[in-house]
């Protein structure tokens, strides 16, 4: 198969150029909770309203002016390559391949942002999670100076982040096991926010994890630089968020995007 002129490699770009941000679709996950389904294809490709996972994000990053999307794979790899190349969504796409060994979070930033253009803010977007939020007002949101924008919600969970009174992130806890990270971060005074998975790193922030592991999660990450650095929590209360990584939300996902104009869909080459 010949491959479509929007998968690209970083030659085919100058270095440093680009858009008001690049993304980054977490797609490489196993999809457990989502069996059988993903026995036999990567859960980017479960279906939802008549497309694929990884379209409606794709679509909905393009319509936030965002030209240069890297995409990870690891599980049923090339299924989701082979789509991505039969498809042109009208926006530059590189695969960043885990196949040899999944990276976690940060370690999946860590080796995006290599292979996309230079000097722009990360946008990162798990490709389960599905929202009304848009896009364009949350990049414009993150200011330059400060390190990330981490967008939460109110709802229900059991893992949150903590923030000061300026938003500002300290530290992270499970109310389940009572942990608190980092364990020396008195917390009666925080405000607890649960994270969407969607978040915007700027440059300067990535430049950090070169020390990194080739795997390591990025909340860790966050909460070893929050002191040093201002990464601030971008609270949306009453928000509709919907994970569809687990059966029992794809047939609310379906009423759920059933209200959100949606795009037409990209045409095989």
């Amino acid at each position: 198969m010949t491959p479509s002129s929007h998968i690209v490699t970083p030659s085919l770009w100058e270095r440093g150029t680009g858009g008001e941000a690049n993304a980054l679709i977490l797609a490489a996950g196993l999809g457990t909770r989502l069996r059988p389904l993903t026995d036999t294809i990567p859960k980017a490709l479960v279906p939802l309203a008549g497309k694929p996972l990884i379209e409606h994000q794709i679509i909905r990053l393009r319509e936030a002016g965002i030209q240069h999307i890297a995409v990870n794979v690891h599980h049923h790899a090339q299924l989701l390559i082979d789509y991505l190349l039969s498809h042109d969504f009208g926006v530059d796409i590189i695969i960043s391949d885990e196949r040899n060994h999944l990276l976690d979070t940060g370690g999946a930033i860590k080796q995006a942002a290599r292979l996309l253009p230079l000097n722009q803010p990360l946008l990162v977007h798990n490709v389960d999670i599905f929202h009304h939020i848009p896009i364009e007002a949350f990049i414009a949101s993150h200011q330059p100076t400060d390190a990330a924008t981490l967008l939460t919600t109110d709802r229900p969970s059991t893992r949150l982040l903590l923030a000061d009174d300026q938003q500002r992130l300290q530290a992270w806890t499970n109310t389940i096991t009572g942990e608190v990270k980092p364990s020396n971060v008195p917390i009666g005074t925080l405000a607890p926010q649960a994270f969407s998975g969607i978040h915007i790193l700027s440059p300067h922030l990535i430049d950090l994890m070169d020390s990194e592991p080739a795997a390591f999660p990025i909340i860790d990450f966050y909460l070893r630089h929050c002191h040093t650095h201002t990464l601030r929590l971008q609270l949306h209360t009453h928000t509709p968020l919907i994970d569809v990584g687990k059966h029992d939300t794809l047939a609310q996902a379906e009423e759920f995007l059933a209200s959100i104009p949606v795009s037409t869909t990209p045409q095989t080459p």
